[in-house]
């Protein structure tokens, strides 16, 4: 499995089909978050606008590959295998830019609560930050997975799928990513700092079970 992820993250930084969910995501931040804003306020928008990117970054892991290359990567490893691997490289990158995006919002926030008196202590914050970004690029890499092929073969109709499973994620009552995310902005109204481990368990046990959907299915339909 490691050489698999070796091969499909080569192939993913060759391609620079990266580029755009990073530089979207970097512009999101740049415009939303401030300087000086509440923490667990600018670590909560951080978290949210990771799981599209999550998503968009798992659909082009999968996408990328040639079909000539496919075949030849799923006949010495195996379909499954192959296609799992292609999707812990999205969920890996995604994770990283989340890590990166979490430690630089901390440094740039006030660690303050949302009524910028109350003290709230920045390590733990940043700790319950990384914790959300990482259940939102779980459950973003999730939604890519089955908006992707071997589940949906049609660009069109995996693209509307995609976004609408990625906003559902985001709003939905019961979503480990909105428990996440409403988690922080409610900390930063009170003054406390919840450790959303509930929803980053929900939202590895519905990643876990999305890749092996996805898995089972590519070794299935794979010619």
């Amino acid at each position: 499995m490691t050489a698999l992820m070796r091969y499909h993250a080569a192939l993913l930084l060759r391609s620079q089909r990266w580029l755009p969910p990073f530089l979207l995501y970097a512009a999101f931040l740049a415009i939303s978050i401030q300087a000086g804003q509440p923490v667990l306020d600018s670590l909560g928008y951080t978290a949210a606008a990771l799981l599209p990117v999550a998503a968009w970054l798992a659909r082009i892991c999968v996408t990328g590959e040639p079909d000539a290359a496919r075949g030849c990567v799923a006949a010495a490893a195996g379909p499954a295998r192959a296609h799992t691997a292609c999707l812990l490289v999205a969920l890996a990158g995604a994770a990283a830019l989340g890590t990166l995006a979490t430690l630089a919002v901390t440094l740039l926030s006030d660690p303050v609560a949302s009524d910028h008196r109350t003290r709230v202590p920045l390590a733990p914050a940043c700790g319950a930050g990384l914790l959300a970004a990482l259940a939102c690029a779980l459950l973003g890499t999730a939604v890519g997975a089955l908006t992707s092929r071997p589940l949906l073969r049609s660009p069109g109709r995996a693209v509307l799928a995609l976004l609408l499973a990625a906003l559902l994620s985001l709003v939905a009552t019961g979503s480990p990513a909105q428990a996440a995310v409403q988690g922080l902005v409610t900390g930063s109204q009170k003054g406390t700092v919840p450790l959303p481990l509930l929803p980053l368990a929900a939202a590895a046990l519905i990643a876990a079970a999305a890749l092996a959907l996805a898995g089972a299915l590519a070794s299935r339909r794979s010619p």
